[in-house]
């Protein structure tokens, strides 16, 4: 039997979950299917075998989006009661989009996650998000055209609103949780729309086999993920050294309070991949109307490069080169600075 295939041993879990015995508290997220309830069994057996560890509470977000979710939140609770562990079910509630159904599940079940990390005095939130899952992830936004970032895929640890998500699985193989929950004779739902090719996911993940006997497996698209994420965080340093670099030519300038300006030859002269990330944190900072397209932000910088090209020394007291908002955030060029600031509210019609 290939280790892919192996049920995860109590030393292979202490191993996943070392990272986290310090934490606050743990908020797991289940949902009945595979992955989530092996991440709660074996989270339950890694804390069993601490002398002391942060409290584990599981959750069950029902999206209302199909009439079998209630009972799966059943199941998992019968199965954490089991396992001696509090469960609750949090509710999606309110109308549903007809357009774009799963980002807005998902933004709806991290919004609530971290709801219900707060009022069980969790520091974290442990999701089972698996190496196959970084595949179809990289997958996905391949096929959309997203950067450095976006190919980057899912981070083992991020923060939203003060609370951490992680995902101590994302090295593990869907097919090994599986094992798992065989050898425990746990048993676990499937959920229909994981197979739905109505969907963009299902549909790319249809695709895994034909990659695989190509030599693009879950392992190896998982390993370049690993290394664009490298990379990535490579361009973010170097994006941090860049806008210090830039404060540090406006020393004689002093800063004006909600407004970015830096001088347009020296933001020129840097690689490309570094003014869009400047220019990125700029309007999302000031901007108003969420976080900018890198698409937008792409052509805007090509106009900027025009615009500096054809007047880099404009008098500061003339018409501005240059000035278009983006995301809520007014962009302009004159007098040989660029300016990011917050646009004048839409009027109301």
């Amino acid at each position: 039997m290939s280790k892919d295939n192996s049920p995860i041993s109590a030393r292979e879990a202490k191993r996943l979950f070392a990272g986290l015995k310090g934490a606050q508290g743990l908020l797991l997220a289940v949902s009945g299917g595979p992955d989530s309830v092996a991440l709660m069994w074996l989270a339950a057996r890694w804390h069993r075998s601490l002398a002391r560890g942060p409290r584990l509470t599981v959750v069950t977000i029902d999206h209302g989006l199909r009439p079998e979710a209630a009972r799966e939140a059943r199941e998992v609770k019968r199965l954490a009661t089991g396992l001696g562990l509090p469960h609750r079910t949090v509710r999606w509630r309110g109308a549903k989009p007809k357009t774009g159904l799963p980002a807005a599940a998902r933004e709806a079940r991290y919004r609530l996650l971290v709801q219900a990390a707060r009022v069980a005095g969790a520091s974290h939130v442990l999701t089972a998000h698996t190496r196959d899952d970084q595949a179809e992830t990289l997958l996905m936004r391949l096929v959309r055209g997203s950067g450095l970032a976006g190919l980057s895929a899912m981070a083992r640890l991020t923060e939203r609103d003060g609370v951490v998500l992680a995902r101590p699985l994302l090295d593990v193989p869907k097919s090994q949780l599986i094992a798992t929950l065989k050898r425990a004779k746990i048993g676990f739902a499937d959920d229909p729309t994981n197979h739905d090719a109505a969907f963009t996911r299902p549909r790319l993940r249809a695709l895994l086999p034909q990659l695989a006997a190509e030599g693009g497996d879950a392992r190896s698209l998982a390993r370049l993920a690993a290394r664009l994420a490298r990379a990535n965080a490579a361009v973010e340093v170097l994006t941090d050294g860049a806008e210090r670099f830039l404060r540090l030519r406006d020393r004689g300038d002093a800063p004006q309070a909600g407004v970015r300006s830096f001088e347009a030859p020296v933001f020129a002269a840097l690689p490309d991949e570094v003014r869009l990330r400047i220019l990125l944190r700029a309007i999302n900072a000031f901007g108003h109307e969420g976080p900018a397209e890198l698409g937008k932000v792409e052509s805007l910088l090509a106009v900027l490069d025009q615009a500096i090209a054809a007047r880099p020394r404009a008098p500061a007291n003339g018409r501005p080169a240059l000035k278009q908002t983006l995301a809520g955030a007014l962009i302009s060029l004159a007098g040989g600075r660029i300016r990011i600031a917050p646009a004048p509210a839409r009027r109301k019609s």
